[in-house]
């Protein structure tokens, strides 16, 4: 672990967080300077092809994070040590992507994914993919690397609406490798996946021992229409219990 990781594994303390039980990060951008950023307290950033800034919010309030990236790059704020008490978590947080993916068919998009140290699978409980058939973009809860595969299990009944912000919740239950999604207050029974219900090969849908959470966007294939994403993100939230919209 690098020094720079380590310092801000060690910031993740009750100054970050609010100070409700249960809640184990929290970040509103409020208190960083303006401009590029490459790390803030208790997180790093991962970018490739991309960039995050802290700018003012459109809202006239505070401030948000822009998320952007061209092509098929990618840019996250990373919580590099997350140990979630019994490998389970709540988050929430605000979104608005400006523009989805409607080329190639079939795009993949991650707004969040979840990994661990020891095992190769990533789980993505929010993004989603461009349906060519429907001419939309749908959100579905996916992985990759693990013995299930590579899989999002979009569902129209979860359409992703462009220039609209989005107050996006999941929880990642090991109890059952279960994830329940919300969006704006409203659970999306349709996405949730577990052990044995899921998008993938046929066999067990596995957590790893989560460590690390990536919280941004990424697509995957090249040469995408548009050529670059504008992604705002606020208010993000890691808590062992839901905090609902407010």
């Amino acid at each position: 672990m690098t020094a720079l990781v380590a310092a801000l594994a060690l910031a993740v303390t009750p100054a970050t967080a609010s100070a409700r039980p249960g809640t184990l990060f929290r970040e509103n951008f409020d208190r960083l300077p303006l401009g590029q950023v490459t790390a803030g307290p208790g997180w790093t950033t991962d970018v490739s092809g991309g960039s995050l800034t802290v700018e003012p919010s459109r809202t006239g309030h505070g401030r948000e994070l822009r998320v952007r990236t061209t092509g098929n790059g990618r840019a996250f704020l990373v919580l590099p040590a997350l140990n979630p008490p019994g490998n389970s978590f709540w988050v929430r947080m605000r979104v608005r992507v400006a523009a989805f993916p409607t080329a190639p068919d079939w795009a993949h998009w991650t707004i969040a994914e979840a990994s661990g140290a020891g095992s190769p699978t990533l789980v993505r409980p929010i993004g989603g993919q461009y349906v060519p058939s429907a001419g939309a973009n749908f959100y579905g809860v996916g992985s990759d690397l693990g013995p299930t595969g590579d899989w999002t299990a979009w569902q129209t009944s979860a359409p992703a609406v462009a220039a609209q912000w989005r107050c996006v919740e999941f929880h990642l239950d090991a109890t059952d490798n279960r994830v329940t999604v919300y969006l704006d207050g409203v659970e999306q029974t349709a996405l949730t996946v577990s052990t044995k219900h899921h998008g993938g090969a046929p066999g067990d849908f596995l957590f790893p021992a989560f460590d690390t959470l990536k919280l941004g966007w990424q697509l995957y294939q090249p040469d995408p229409v548009p050529s670059s994403y504008d992604v705002r993100l606020d208010d993000l939230t890691v808590s062992t219990h839901r905090l609902g919209t407010r």
